[in-house]
């Protein structure tokens, strides 16, 4: 049974503010009115008005004797009466008279009872709530607002819980049986042979398998490995009917059971968990091909780049030569003398070999202007075979009409195993053709010259195909059948009669119109209304200049600390008491019961023995990264398979991510935080996580050195981190940014964003908007940024060299519905914004969403830029934004502090959980500080410290002089704790 304190099952806090007694439990002169005519005595009154102004607050009637005493002590204040004592209520709960009043006040409230008709009711809704969630507490939520839409008094926690159960059981039997009753004979002894084990070892474990570092070796191995999953998967029922979440947990339950566990599960549910991760590991199999692809490419590129400075650096003396040369040529033909006596002269400074110096120029030229392609040459001999390996399991599709691309890939397949160096463009069973290659440097090198005129370039022309299908990959005109993250974005938009329905609500909600022609309007307005006031104010703004090299932005003076922060902070820090980190996590955990997010998979009643015990051990083991070896010496009690088997069989990311909102809303109601900001703001930023370089996530990064993945945090401006993330070194950060405040269901909902200079990109500007949120990044380099203009001809007196373009406001208008249906589509959970940003994060020749994503990113972005460079107060609130960022990345590390900080895991999903249970750590932490921080600020307020707002306002959680995360470790759950006190004020 689900705990209520996981659910929004309404109910009463024994402390009430006394603003809230005022606002949600002081009658209307109506409701005393109401009262008064179908009651005259006062105690009475006051009774039922009790439990009016209850119920509508809770939307149910708790018993009398339950309800606070200081909402009774109001109310009885309110009629003149005395205060009811405890006996005066049980006496009530058991008279007569309270179910006659409750059936006045539901008439009154225009309540019905949940009656036999309502229960076959309740269990409809729970079965459709059942459909698309997993967890008790998610179906229960959705009971209760069904509950209230249809005006049902609320029945007892236990009903909605068992009425939840039923369903999701029906449903998942259900859904289960739907698959199994699909499969004929053959395909359920195919599925049976998986859990029979050879030697030890087993085909059920071989179909979770990873890819390591993609070497040649290993990649094709892993080709090997997705041939036998394609066969396996061959004419097995799909699910694509099955909505994802139930899909998504099922796939988990079914990778965290080993041949014994599933062989004991009944052959339904086992013959369906194994079609789906089946299925689901072809998908991501796939994905992984496409990520070798492009990695493989991507580092060719990133390689060239780097030795054609190489070569640059050692060359520059023969750029100096060749122009030596040519200067004494230009010498000896200004000379006097006839035209033979010139030439003559020019040749014996050529040293009688012109075509010598010809072959010197066309060397240097060929690597003038940063073509680095031919350095790819080299590499390419190693790579070639497996690129077309990659592009034989991708099975690519174009995502437009315009095919010409893959009509190439086909050409050129026919040749792979050619040794010819050129090739005729008429070879083979047609002609190629080109005309989709604008770019000349590919052309120059390609083409054939002398006696190769007319022909092709055979390896010249793989790896420009190769280098356009990485770029298309990641724009999205190609996708990967069966694919995931490479599929076709556009399956999972919303369809127009869906679109049409909800974007009504959806524009209000974000203050958008939904006519393209009504946003160009209000867009143009705003733009020129801001760049009016900042060129008007130009003149007197000390902190900005323009020079010849461009706009100049100055920095502001650095503010003083308060006076007596030092003092104050000193003074916290001697105060608190040293103490170990697992102390820290159980306090916190006693604290919130974080333990009871964590059942099993299966959704079963656990059977586990100390749940709490093993929740701690695991979130020890894995938050700090000690591993469940050293982690099973370390804390007695415990084996290292018990500690692992928790995390395999109990821990998801999507539990770890409700345990972190717990965290949040729990840090949200003390009042220290609150000084610190307002929580409409956040910041994202990234920081390299050492992993080991056997696997897919491990990429020796060009920013930050070294192999590793990238921990993308989005922090609060109160400190706490909201969301992490776990993605790829070489992936565009920002295609991330907007994920983190889309999915935070924590109480702390910002509406604007700082982020790192990545956030810069013009189509995250514009979808960020679409979203309702105000994008605000860290700016460098200003002076390459472009600023647009609204109207071509308007004229500014201070800044118009900053404007180096024009908005094309037709194209906005034209894609506007277009851009909104993705923004829908991101609301209702179809889409999330990395998927989409994923593709409009790359240049896109096909895509008109990618050029229309980009002019709307270029307003918005030119906006800010104009309030960027007009107020230095914002430039402030940004730098101190991304700094708290910062602050958390060596926060977040330090506590993960075993294992040398190299995440052990070599499976990318328990990566990132690796991530996620580092998130959970550090803001168990934070908190923990925060409750101490307050108990101690209030002591040292009372002996006479001054705590103003300034002081207060410099204070930081991030403190870590106090605790201790070596030695012994001890995990006494019999201590006692302190209770968690959210009521200090200062």
């Amino acid at each position: 049974m689900s705990n209520i304190t996981e659910t929004a099952y309404p109910q009463l806090r024994e402390e009430v503010p006394e603003k809230d007694l005022l606002a949600l439990f002081t009658p209307s002169q109506k409701e005393r009115q109401f009262v008064a005519d179908a009651y005259r005595r006062a105690t009475t009154q006051a009774l039922i008005t009790m439990q009016l102004k209850v119920l509508q607050r809770l939307g149910y009637f708790p018993m009398a004797a339950d309800i606070p005493s200081v909402i009774v002590r109001h109310i009885c204040r309110h009629f003149g009466v005395p205060v009811f004592g405890a006996r005066d209520l049980k006496a009530y709960d058991e008279s007569g008279s309270k179910s006659i009043h409750h059936r006045l006040l539901r008439e009154y409230a225009g309540l019905k009872v949940l009656g036999a008709d309502g229960s076959e009711w309740l269990d409809e809704q729970a079965i459709k709530a059942a459909q698309t969630k997993q967890e008790l507490p998610d179906i229960i939520n959705v009971l209760l607002e069904e509950l209230l839409h249809h005006r049902f008094e609320l029945p007892g926690f236990v009903t909605l819980s068992r009425a939840a159960a039923r369903a999701r059981s029906r449903v998942n039997d259900s859904l289960q049986q739907a698959i199994a009753s699909r499969l004929d004979e053959h395909q359920r002894e195919r599925i049976d042979s998986l859990f029979r084990t050879h030697s030890g070892k087993s085909q059920w474990e071989q179909l979770k398998r990873e890819p390591k570092q993609p070497s040649v070796r290993e990649v094709a191995s892993y080709l090997t490995h997705i041939e036998a999953v394609r066969k396996l998967a061959d004419a097995l029922p799909t699910a694509n009917e099955m909505p994802v979440s139930k899909r998504t947990q099922f796939v988990l339950e079914a990778r965290a059971l080993n041949v014994r566990e599933m062989a004991a599960l009944k052959p339904v549910k086992r013959y369906a968990l194994a079609v789906l991760l089946i299925h689901a590991q072809l998908q991501k199999a796939v994905d992984d091909v496409a990520e070798i692809f492009i990695r493989s490419v991507r580092n060719m590129h990133n390689l060239a780049r780097e030795r054609l400075k190489e070569y640059q650096l050692e060359h520059v003396a023969q750029g100096e030569a060749l122009i030596a040369q040519f200067r004494d040529v230009l010498t000896a033909f200004e000379e006097d003398g006839s035209d033979p006596a010139r030439v003559e002269r020019m040749r014996k400074i050529l040293d009688e070999e012109p075509s010598i110096w010809i072959e010197r120029c066309d060397e240097h030229m060929a690597f003038a202007g940063n073509n680095y392609y031919p350095f790819m040459l080299q590499q390419y001999r190693s790579k070639r075979a497996l690129l077309f390996q990659c592009l034989d399991a991708m099975q690519l599709k174009s995502s437009s009409p315009d095919e010409s691309l893959l009509k190439t890939v086909a050409w050129m397949m026919q040749f792979r195993s050619s040794h010819k160096e050129f090739v005729r463009a008429d070879a083979g069973l047609e002609a190629v053709e080109l005309s989709w290659l604008s770019e000349r440097r590919w052309r120059n090198l390609i083409a054939g010259v002398g006696p190769n005129e007319g022909l092709l370039h055979r390896k010249y022309l793989e790896l420009c195909v190769f280098s356009h299908v990485m770029e298309e990959l990641k724009s999205g005109d190609l996708y990967v059948q069966n694919s995931d993250q490479f599929d076709d974005y556009r399956d999972h938009l919303v369809g127009w009669d869906e679109f049409d329905a909800e974007v009504t609500d959806y524009a209000s909600m974000v203050g958008l119109p939904t006519d393209g022609d009504a946003l160009v309007a209000l867009l143009k307005q705003q733009l020129l209304e801001v760049a009016q006031k900042v060129d008007d104010r130009f003149p007197d703004n000390e902190h900005v200049a323009i020079s010849e090299n461009g706009l100049l932005l100055r920095r502001a003076d650095r503010a003083p600390p308060p006076d007596g922060l030092p003092e104050l902070d000193q003074a916290i820090t001697n105060s608190m008491a040293t103490t170990s980190i697992l102390d820290v996590l159980t306090e916190t955990e006693r604290w919130l019961d974080l333990h009871k997010q964590f059942g099993p998979l299966s959704g079963f009643e656990s059977k586990v023995d100390d749940p709490r015990k093993r929740f701690l051990t695991t979130l020890f083991c894995y938050g700090c990264n000690l591993g469940p070896t050293q982690t099973a010496l370390s804390v007695k009690g415990l084996s290292r398979k018990q500690v692992a088997w928790l995390n395999l069989h109990h821990v998801t990311e999507e539990r770890l991510d409700k345990a972190i909102f717990k965290v949040v809303n729990a840090y949200n109601r003390f009042a220290l935080p609150q000084f610190w900001g307002t929580g409409k703001s956040a910041s994202a930023d990234g920081t390299k996580w050492n992993v080991y370089e056997q696997n897919l996530m491990s990429e020796s990064h060009l920013r930050y050195g070294g192999y590793g993945g990238i921990g993308y945090y989005h922090v609060s401006d109160m400190y706490i981190a909201l969301f992490g993330n776990f993605i790829p070194c070489g992936v565009y950060e920002a295609v991330y940014i907007l994920d983190g405040l889309v999915k935070n269901e924590s109480d702390i909902q910002p509406d604007t964003l700082h982020g790192d200079t990545q956030a810069q990109s013009a189509p995250v500007f514009g979808l960020a908007h679409l979203l309702g949120i105000k994008l605000m990044p860290r700016i460098r380099n200003i002076k390459d940024l472009v600023f647009y203009k609204a109207e071509a001809g308007v004229p500014y007196k201070h800044i118009q060299s900053l404007f180096r373009g024009t908005i094309d406001w037709d194209l906005l208008a034209l894609h506007y519905r277009d851009m909104l249906r993705v923004a829908v589509s991101i609301k209702l959970g179809k889409i999330t914004p990395s998927m989409i940003l994923r593709r409009l994060g790359t240049f896109s020749r096909k895509n008109k969403l990618y050029f229309a994503f980009r002019e709307l990113g270029r307003v918005i972005r030119t906006m800010f830029l104009l309030n960027y460079v007009n107020d230095i107060e914002l430039r402030r609130s940004i730098h101190a934004a991304t700094n708290k960022s910062e602050e958390f990345n060596n926060f977040v590390k330090w506590l993960f502090f075993g294992g040398e900080g190299i995440i052990a895991e070599n499976l990318r999903h328990e990566q990132r959980k690796v991530i996620k249970y580092s998130q959970l750590v550090a803001n168990m932490v934070i908190l923990h500080n925060v409750q101490w921080m307050s108990r101690k600020l209030k002591e040292l307020q009372a002996e006479g410290f001054l705590l103003g707002e300034p002081v207060l306002r410099g204070l930081s959680p991030y403190r870590t002089a106090h605790i201790n995360r070596f030695g012994d470790y001890t995990l006494d759950l019999s201590k006692p704790v302190e209770p968690i006190d959210y009521k200090i004020r200062f």
